[in-house]
């Protein structure tokens, strides 16, 4: 799995709210979801982001928004919002999993037709994307993307069978696809490890991490991967990446080993072997110099907070 897939799989779409062709102006729509990231495609017509901080951001027909968490923010057709209940909808789906997101139709040829996914990460690995995010992102997307998107969100709005589970998905790779162009467009900009993937020396080496976690990586090992010599895959790498070979790779196997700390029910033993350590004893030792706690407290603390989540 590449760096960005493996950076990505631990974020979900979960429930996603279709909105096909429903909002004639005056409208406004506010998320409640306190959802870390929320992406907001508009197929047609538009509408101005009133985020928390004050402020705004017109997305307009073929653009995607993302927005991250956990704050609300509303969307409205214009920048002068009035607070009418007969044309404000809330999206909550996290909190409303029983009830029905589709908004009814409206009759009227300019209205807005919206598709909305909301996200929860579940492992430390999705904050290192996250964490390089404004707190909103617009990017033009291709027209394919949006034909592909409405035309899955009519199925989803006639409730055919499989076709939220189908909507889900289809999000998950728009916001992929998302991603890339946002992070090919700001160029030097975008995270060191993304731009490492490009990289002809670095990037056969993050490749081949992610591909073999448990490989006894040295920094002699990544350099062949690379097929350069140590001393300027040491010095390349940390140019690109903005840390040491070594350091990335306990970074990595420590997000990995988080998430599953979180995510399942192995044991410390096995976890440290599944991520590349020889005994529990060198993990449990990595994972509180850099974690701050020991990977059975990290687990404790973790699955207090999950709860606590879910019984909002």
């Amino acid at each position: 799995m590449d760096p960005l897939s493996s950076l990505l799989s631990g974020i979900r779409a979960e429930g996603s709210v279709v909105t096909s062709a429903v909002l004639s102006t005056p409208w406004s729509i506010r998320f409640v979801d306190e959802a870390v990231l929320t992406m907001v495609t508009v197929l047609r017509g538009g509408g101005v982001l009133h985020l928390a901080d004050g402020d705004n951001r017109r997305v307009r027909p073929g653009e995607t928004a993302l927005v991250r968490g956990p704050a609300p923010f509303l969307l409205a057709d214009r920048a002068d919002v009035a607070d009418d209940p007969a044309t404000s909808y809330e999206v909550a789906c996290f909190l409303c999993e029983d009830e029905d997101h589709y908004v009814a139709p409206s009759p009227h040829a300019d209205a807005t037709t919206l598709v909305v996914g909301v996200y929860r990460t579940v492992g430390h690995r999705s904050n290192r994307v996250l964490d390089t995010l404004p707190t909103v992102l617009i990017v033009q997307e291709e027209p394919g993307v949006c034909d592909w998107m409405e035309s899955v969100a009519c199925d989803a709005a006639n409730h055919q069978p499989g076709s939220q589970a189908l909507m889900d998905r289809m999000l998950d790779w728009a916001l992929v696809c998302t991603l890339r162009t946002w992070f090919e467009r700001v160029g030097a900009e975008a995270p060191a490890w993304y731009r490492g993937l490009a990289d002809p020396v670095v990037g056969p080496a993050l490749d081949a991490v992610h591909r073999r976690p448990t490989e006894r990586w040295t920094v002699a090992r990544m350099a062949a991967e690379a097929g350069v010599s140590r001393a300027l895959f040491a010095r390349r790498f940390r140019e690109v990446v903005g840390r040491p070979p070594l350091t990335y790779v306990t970074e990595h196997r420590l997000d990995e080993a988080s998430d599953l700390l979180v995510s399942t029910d192995l044991g410390v033993a096995q976890i440290a072997k599944t991520v590349g350590y020889a005994d529990s004893f060198g993990f449990s030792a990595a994972f509180k110099r850099v974690r701050g706690s020991s990977p059975t407290a990290f687990r404790r603390a973790s699955s207090s907070t999950s709860r606590g989540f879910n019984d909002r």
